[in-house]
């Protein structure tokens, strides 16, 4: 129970100061955006804030450049030191997003001068805007915020699968099936018993289909080895020592039914273009002495049905001649007979025990798909910010009496209007976000795939998905605009915008007027 406990006190404390440093800076810079909009519209934001929250950022850039950089280098680092250059880069990141605080205020003061040349709607969006300045801010502020954690995330997640199909190596061939002992419990290997139950399960999932079996010694501790001369096998082979099993196994490794097969001679599953003739085999003649022995078998060449197969393959009886124990290490299906499809794999895994077997089914690389959903609801709450200030009446009276004059009494003026309004809004938040989640995600990147292993570190250069960023840059103000352009049934809502108009009402009542439905009798 206190082991338990102290594990989810270490998980806690551990998401905290990962998540801590961007919440915080998030925080931070909504607070000081909405404090840094002057209260009046014909008041300039002070210069010297936006000087220095630039300065900052400017700084946290540093901050993460600085974790990127020690966690480019092309070495090896222990769980604590890649836990502080992450630490490190969130704390940059947390300046980034805290340093452009008053950057959304100053935006609004920038068309100005500009406003005479933009369209009517736009025009008095833009004026609009200026106007509920607090407001205004404080949505720009949140699409901003938004848009980076999604940009950052997407730039980070294309990365780590290009990171990860660079260092990924396929356990089998394309399409096989492997079902090896579960590690739910730290099981290694199967017992007698579960083999049997399991070959069982999966002749009554798969019948007829034949299954091939890779073994090895019952006794770990007793030393088995193969040499083939001057044949090296690569680093990514699966069996990289060497394949036990009978002539399923040999063919499943050739991917050639016609192998042939003998009991009593070794083959060398290899690429090069070498002739070998015999191999020699390490072994110690019982598990209490430590004596190695050797012994010299015959070899043949075989060619691999894929660079990752090359192995030197070892007839069970050979073996068993040499007073080894076997033990079934996993059960294949060959997917030269047959291609198990996804809905068999299921059935089987739920006639199989979770606690002494696993199914894995080869497909390749296959991306993690997880981060979507995140990103995907990191916009969608830009998109319901920038909306927000679509919705609403015109800043002031003044306001509503040119929008009205402007737009001659038309309520399509009027949904202009809060279009542009929400679509400018959502420019300059989706601007803001994009080009922040950008450097972000790209320095956020090194710390995260920072190797921890004893392999040697894998970096492989990566592209930052400009056509997505692209399209949400120009989706977003397009999307927050809709909503308000739709046009509504002319016929029926004309009448009654003219006669909230006739009756003094404001030019947003005539366009929120319904058309009333009148009941027609039955004949």
């Amino acid at each position: 129970m206190s082991f338990d406990l102290g594990y989810y006190a270490f998980a806690v404390v551990f998401f905290a100061m990962l998540v801590g440093p961007p919440l915080l800076g998030t925080a931070r810079v909504i607070r000081v955006a909405v404090r840094s909009a002057p209260p009046n519209r014909h008041e300039r934001i002070s210069r010297r804030l936006v000087v220095k929250g630039l300065f900052v950022s400017f700084a946290g850039v540093l901050v993460m450049g600085l974790g990127a950089w020690a966690a480019g280098e092309d070495s090896r680092y222990g769980a604590m030191e890649s836990l502080a250059m992450l630490l490190l880069a969130l704390v940059g990141a947390g300046l980034l997003v805290a340093g452009l605080a008053p950057l959304p205020s100053w935006l609004l003061e920038i068309p100005r001068p500009f406003t005479e040349r933009l369209p009517p709607p736009l025009r008095l969006a833009a004026r609009d805007l200026a106007h509920r300045r607090a407001r205004a801010v404080l949505s720009i502020t949140l699409v901003m915020t938004a848009t980076a954690f999604g940009m950052a995330l997407t730039v980070i997640a294309v990365g780590e699968a290009t990171q990860s199909r660079a260092e990924y190596s396929p356990r089998a061939r394309q399409g096989t099936l492997l079902v090896q002992p579960s590690t739910l419990f730290g099981v290694s290997s199967f017992s007698a018993a579960d083999a049997g139950a399991i070959r069982a399960a999966m002749e009554r999932e798969l019948p007829g289909v034949p299954i091939a079996e890779s073994e090895r010694p019952t006794s770990l501790s007793r030393h088995f080895g193969t040499d083939a001369g001057n044949v090296d096998m690569p680093e990514e082979a699966v069996y990289w020592n060497q394949a036990i099993g009978d002539e399923k196994l040999l063919r499943y490794l050739t991917g050639d039914q016609s192998t042939p097969y003998d009991e009593n001679t070794a083959v060398v599953i290899t690429s090069a273009a070498m002739k070998v003739d015999s191999v020699e085999l390490s072994y110690e003649v019982n598990e209490n002495d430590e004596t190695i022995s050797t012994k010299s078998v015959r070899a043949v060449i075989a060619r691999p049905a894929d660079p990752h197969m090359q192995t030197i393959f070892v007839p069970s009886k050979i073996l068993r001649s040499l007073g080894y124990q076997l033990q079934p290490d996993e059960l294949i299906v060959d997917p030269s007979l047959h291609r198990v499809t996804p809905q068999e794999q299921e059935r089987l895994d739920d006639r199989l025990d979770d606690a002494v077997a696993a199914t894995y089914v080869e497909r390749g690389f296959e991306p993690s798909t997880g981060w979507l959903p995140i990103v995907a609801a990191a916009f969608l709450v830009a998109l319901a910010c920038a909306l927000a200030v679509g919705f609403g009446k015109a800043a002031n009276a003044r306001q509503a009496r040119v929008l009205k004059r402007a737009g001659r009494g038309s309520a399509a003026t009027f949904r202009w209007f809060c279009a542009s309004r929400a679509a400018l809004c959502a420019l300059w938040g989706t601007v803001l976000g994009a080009v922040t989640g950008c450097i972000a995600g790209r320095l956020l990147w090194w710390p995260l795939t920072v190797p921890t292993t004893w392999d040697e570190p894998v970096r492989v250069p990566f592209e930052t998905p400009w056509l997505a960023i692209a399209a949400v840059v120009a989706g977003l103000p397009l999307l927050s605009a809709a909503p308000r352009c739709a046009p509504r049934p002319r016929a029926a809502a004309r009448p009654h915008c003219a006669s909230a108009l006739k009756r003094g009402g404001s030019l947003e009542q005539a366009a929120q007027a319904e058309p009333r439905q009148e009941l027609r009798s039955s004949p």
